[in-house]
């Protein structure tokens, strides 16, 4: 199995990830930013595009390299990675799917003040980065990603707090509706 934690800069995946980790039996985290940085290494550079997922490449290691290391290890991958593009993420599960992998599909959210202060505190100098996924997180929003996932609002909850909830969700799953906030 994958838990997928999606969401923007500042909403808590690299954090709330560690955490879940720790709290599913046999799982590891697989960072995909690594797979996009070892594609960044490439010399001569691939065709510049302004992020790494824009490489179908990416995406598609993305997926094998989950596949190789679920048939290795097996158990459960933790796997934070903010994917905003709607047929990303339909590349990226469906070849997942393709591959039996069950995946959970979460979202860490936030409210804009919360992200912008948080993403203000992670660094004394302003992550204009960071900042410009704010707009393209908030469409995909409101148009697909949170129909796709189980939302989860961190905006007044410890990182531990969002951990624990989804570590239950996951060992102790339920039927649910699509969009599941923390009680």
């Amino acid at each position: 199995m994958i838990v997928w934690i999606n969401g923007t800069h500042g909403a808590g995946k690299t954090t709330t990830s560690a955490l879940v980790r720790a709290l599913i039996p046999d799982s590891r985290v697989l960072d995909a930013e690594k797979v996009g940085e070892t594609l960044m290494d490439i010399t001569p550079g691939l065709p510049e595009t302004g992020n790494f997922q824009h490489w179908p490449p990416w995406r598609q290691l993305v997926v094998e390299t989950a596949r190789r290391v679920l048939d290795y290890t097996g158990g459960t991958l933790v796997m934070p990675m903010t994917v905003l593009v709607e047929p990303y993420w339909r590349e990226i599960s469906a070849g997942l799917a393709a591959h039996a992998i069950e995946v959970r599909h979460f979202v860490l959210h936030a409210d804009q003040d919360t992200l912008r202060g948080r993403i203000a505190a992670a660094s004394p100098i302003p992550s204009p980065f960071r900042l410009q996924y704010l707009e393209p997180y908030a469409e995909a929003a409101r148009t697909w990603l949170h129909a796709e996932a189980e939302v989860v609002d961190t905006t007044h909850r410890t990182p531990a707090e969002v951990a624990r909830w989804i570590a239950d969700a996951v060992t102790h799953p339920v039927p649910a509706p699509t969009s599941v906030p923390i009680p």
